[in-house]
């Protein structure tokens, strides 16, 4: 070893982001992470609107925070003369292009992926939009729970009574993920043949991926699924149970040879394993009542600890159902160095580290930047800086920065 840091798989790609809200955003701040230069092109003034969905951070938007990480800002008006002429010196420099703009709006201003790639023949541009291209509903505005609703997505989640949204922003996440997808399986393409590549990614077939199992559940029973709760719609046992200090473990069963050691060695009663009401997952579905009541009557004699303690004994898994409070000081993340610091305009912000650990390799964790921040960094760089302070009151690249 000669004690030089690892590179950065992404060291020296370059992405350009027209971005706003939380998938694009959310896929660029994942190629930055792991040494992608990522430009973000925002509106002058405000910038990205995300920046004021609240203002918890320090007075940052928290989910500006999560996605907006180690890129630099470069306020722009793309519509304007000297927005283009801005965007015409940047593109031939970039490797990946990305955009979110309203649906239509990238292709009326040639900034769509397969104008783009057309213009640069090794450059990756992706367009992201709700339901993509072509389609009734291809013009439709999109966002996140509005996608799950017309993906149905709510109509698996909740109880019996009552549907619910999922808490966090999931078909942004999902997006964004595939955009990533997308961006590396295209440079790993590019780098095979020299050429570049357009492709799409939309929030409503992202889900649709993700809500594969209840459809193919839906179509091979005639049914949808039930739901749940916070129980498992087609698994049992498998979800919430109290035990004898009042509160709750979850555990699930998978498989015959967990049934066997739940039976056996958690609920000491081995029998029950045979026992017809229960002795594989269809028969315990049908009879889930009777078995959780089952199940918590033998708990009764324990607390959750030593709940916890039998199920892991047993090699079945199980969790506490934390709150967010208690995520933030779970063991787990603190013991992994999981939580660090980054940097923004409002001082430093707590941040999670990337999910993939990369052996030798850090990833960036770099500040979360200003509006316009790197415009005049990024200007100079392309030779436009001078031209640009000669046009200084009337240009559009910088006119909105101070209101």
């Amino acid at each position: 070893m000669n004690g030089k840091p690892a590179q950065l798989p992404l060291s020296g790609i370059t992405v350009v982001s027209l971005e706003q809200a939380i998938a694009a955003p959310l896929a660029s701040r994942h190629l930055a992470d792991w040494g992608a230069r990522v430009i973000k092109i925002e509106r002058p003034g405000k910038g990205d609107f995300c920046r004021d969905y609240d203002y918890v951070m320090n007075g940052m938007s928290s989910q500006f925070a999560w996605t907006n990480r180690s890129k630099e800002s470069l306020a722009l008006d793309v519509k304007s003369d000297e927005g283009r002429r801005v965007l015409d010196a940047l593109l031939p420099q970039a490797d990946v292009f990305l955009q979110n703009l309203a649906p239509g709006a990238a292709k009326r201003l040639g900034l769509d992926a397969a104008t783009l790639v057309a213009r640069f023949p090794r450059l990756i541009a992706c367009d992201i939009s709700g339901y993509g291209h072509g389609g009734p509903y291809s013009e439709k505005k999109a966002y996140d729970l509005l996608v799950q609703c017309e993906a149905g997505f709510l109509s698996i989640n909740g109880t019996q009574e009552q549907p619910a949204k999922c808490g966090i922003a999931v078909v942004d996440t999902a997006t964004g993920m595939y955009i990533v997808n997308g961006v590396l399986m295209a440079l790993f393409n590019r780098e095979r043949t020299g050429k570049g590549m357009a492709f799409e990614v939309s929030l409503f077939d992202s889900m649709t991926e993700w809500m594969s199992y209840p459809a193919y559940y839906t179509d091979g029973a005639g049914k949808p699924l039930v739901r749940t709760g916070t129980r498992h719609a087609t698994i049992a046992p498998y979800g919430p149970f109290r035990c004898g200090d009042g509160r709750v473990v979850f555990f699930g069963i998978q498989n015959a040879r967990e049934w066997n050691a739940l039976c056996a060695e958690v609920l000491e009663e081995a029998a029950l394993a045979g026992d017809p009401r229960f002795c594989d997952n269809p028969a315990r579905m049908q009879n889930r009542d009777a078995l959780e009541a089952l199940i918590e009557q033998h708990f009764a004699r324990f607390s959750v600890e030593q709940v916890i303690q039998r199920l892991d004994d047993a090699a079945i898994a199980n969790a506490n159902m934390n709150t967010v409070e208690a995520f933030l000081e779970h063991p787990q993340l603190h013991a992994r160095d999981r939580v660090r610091q980054v940097g923004s305009p409002n001082g430093p912000l707590m941040s999670f580290l990337p999910a993939i650990t990369i052996p030798g390799v850090d990833p960036v964790m770099g500040d979360i930047p200003a509006v316009g921040e790197h415009t005049d960094a990024i200007l100079a760089e392309l030779g436009l800086l001078d031209s640009r302070r000669a046009r200084e009151g009337g240009d559009p690249v910088r006119r909105e920065i101070s209101d």
